[in-house]
């Protein structure tokens, strides 16, 4: 499990992805179009993901003990 917490290429690069798409748009007249075009932009960046951590069962196994309450079932 820690190799999957300490591992931040992926997250600095979704990070990334996201504040491209919102500097392009410098205002939002509400906050809800804020979260929406994120939303809309999240969708676009994860069907492009293809790849898949080899231990990833054994990391989910794990999280779901550390973290029971707030895993969906």
């Amino acid at each position: 499990m820690r190799r999957l917490i300490y591992t931040t290429k992926a997250i600095e690069g979704f990070n990334r992805q996201l504040c491209k798409v919102t500097k392009a748009k410098s205002m939002f007249p509400t906050d809800g179009s804020l979260l929406k075009m994120l939303y809309l932009a999240m969708m676009d960046i994860t069907k492009k993901w293809s790849g898949r951590r080899q231990d990833w069962s054994l990391i989910h196994a794990q999280m779901a003990i550390y973290f029971a309450e707030r895993m969906p079932e």
